[in-house]
């Protein structure tokens, strides 16, 4: 997957936030696996100076799931989370997988945080990734 031809990666990239502040979670991992395409739009959850970056280009809020601040970017095409869910931040952004530079949550988190959500979309996104694993996309 060549992620310099995804316009949102290429957003992402040009805001210049510090490379080992951040994640890329939510689909886009999904993405980044080529499980699925296109994207909406990217969650990235940040700390530490990725966060004071992110500050610098929007005004926080508090994100729709209630747990941590958010700052919405580029009409909703990027969201940038000071934290995701209850986890602690710095474990979230400390497990990752490199594609294209970017770091991005790895699938057995999406997995588990979709599994938590259990949305309609999320349920796809489960059977999807379930196949993905055991090798069946």
């Amino acid at each position: 997957m060549n992620l310099d031809e995804q316009p949102l990666f290429r957003s992402l990239v040009s805001l210049g936030l510090p490379v080992n502040d951040f994640i890329i979670a939510g689909s886009g991992p999904m993405l980044a696996h080529g499980i699925r395409s296109p994207l909406g739009d990217l969650d990235v959850v940040a700390r530490g100076r990725a966060w004071e970056k992110a500050l610098t280009l929007g005004a926080p809020s508090p994100a729709p799931l209630g747990y941590v601040d958010h700052i919405v970017l580029q009409s909703g095409d990027i969201e940038i989370l000071n934290g995701w869910f209850d986890y602690d931040v710095d474990k979230v952004i400390d497990e990752f997988e490199i594609f294209c530079g970017i770091r991005f949550a790895p699938l057995g988190k999406v997995l588990e945080w979709k599994r938590r959500l259990n949305r309609g979309k999320d349920r796809e996104d489960i059977d999807a990734i379930n196949r993905y694993m055991n090798g069946g996309d």
